[in-house]
């Protein structure tokens, strides 16, 4: 994928704090704070361009829930592997990808990371060590196991993380997988990113029980934490990742998390009142709150804090002018990608 432009390309985001300690230096928290801001201004953007008519087809957004992505991230290991659902964009950031190389997936163009073929649900990068955002419901679950499976068979050292939604954790592959990762001893930690509603359903009126429970039959431990604190999600993730690293098998996160918009673009949201969103985002926002701590307990100062959001107002910006100028594909791209010929 080429990003290349006349004007130099910033430094994207995310190095790399995979030993961060319990105790996060100022400097660790303002990175954290920058890749959730990087995430959440992203997506809004995204969410204009989609409005604009340039973003086809389906676009969930991750808004509301980006200290689940950039708390595990920000502990996993350079071979560990991730595999998500369609609430992808805010992974494949934490990952490493390119904000332009993913804008311009979104917008069906060239400098697209599926070369404008995939768009918001199918883009890959195996040089980070992501593999999709896929729209079938507990397809990622599988995957990830596939994935585990090849961590363990070669041996790397890797974890595969894959994250699911709660309704799919209602899915019958789901308790397939746990069984063959539980009886391999997989390297695998499966997270359910459970933001209370599967599409316009509340989790309370279709799922029994606690989904991170549902591992015990098959001896797989696991833990519900709060999503809306990015230092509780890496310290819970650092403690999953090391159990699984250690050759315990998997690992189940149920993180409780919020997303502000509805399902995807399309949906109103009408099945939740607005006192419900905004009490969410009045005082539990988790950039908000991290940034508020910053201020007042970690001496980081309002104008440092204010560069870092010049720097991710400049990133967004200059990932969407790249997408929109980046060429859309000629119709004869049609019959491209689509076979390998083997000899």
């Amino acid at each position: 994928m080429s990003t290349n432009k006349s004007k130099p390309m910033k430094k994207p985001h995310l190095k790399s704090i995979s030993n961060t300690s319990p105790d996060p230096t100022p400097e660790e928290m303002k990175q954290l704070y920058r890749d959730m801001l990087l995430i959440r201004r992203f997506e809004e953007k995204a969410g204009q361009l989609y409005g604009m008519g340039l973003i086809g087809g389906f676009c969930h957004l991750y808004i509301g829930q980006e200290a689940v992505v950039t708390g595990i991230n920000s502990v996993q290991l350079e071979q560990d592997t991730v595999v998500t659902t369609y609430r992808d964009h805010g992974h494949m950031l934490a990952k490493g990808m390119h904000p332009r190389g993913v804008m311009a997936e979104l917008t069906g163009r060239a400098g697209g990371y599926s070369r404008g073929k995939g768009g918001s649900m199918h883009m890959f990068s195996q040089e980070k060590g992501f593999y999709g955002g896929h729209g079938i419901v507990g397809a990622s679950t599988a995957i990830g196991t596939g994935l585990a499976f090849t961590h363990k068979y070669k041996g790397d050292g890797g974890v595969a993380v894959s994250y699911m939604g709660d309704g799919s954790a209602n899915q019958g592959q789901v308790a397939e997988c746990y069984n063959m990762a539980a009886l391999w001893k997989l390297p695998c930690l499966y997270v359910i990113e459970n933001n209370q509603y599967g599409m316009g359903t509340s989790v309370k009126r279709s799922s029994a029980g606690q989904l991170y429970s549902r591992g015990s039959g098959f001896g797989i431990p696991g833990e519900q934490v709060d999503g809306m604190d990015v230092f509780t999600v890496q310290s819970a993730a650092r403690q999953a990742l090391d159990y699984v690293r250690s050759g315990n098998g998997p690992y189940i996160l149920e993180v409780m998390t919020y997303r502000y918009r509805g399902h995807s673009m399309s949906d109103p949201a009408k099945y939740r009142t607005k006192e419900e969103v905004e009490d969410m985002k009045e005082n539990r926002d988790p950039i908000a709150n991290l940034r508020v701590k910053m201020l007042t307990e970690a001496g980081v100062t309002e104008d440092s804090l204010k560069a870092v959001e010049k720097e991710i107002k400049e990133i967004v910006n200059d990932a969407a002018d790249f997408a929109t100028s980046s060429p859309e594909l000629p119709p004869e791209e049609l019959w491209t990608d689509i076979l390998i010929e083997v000899a």
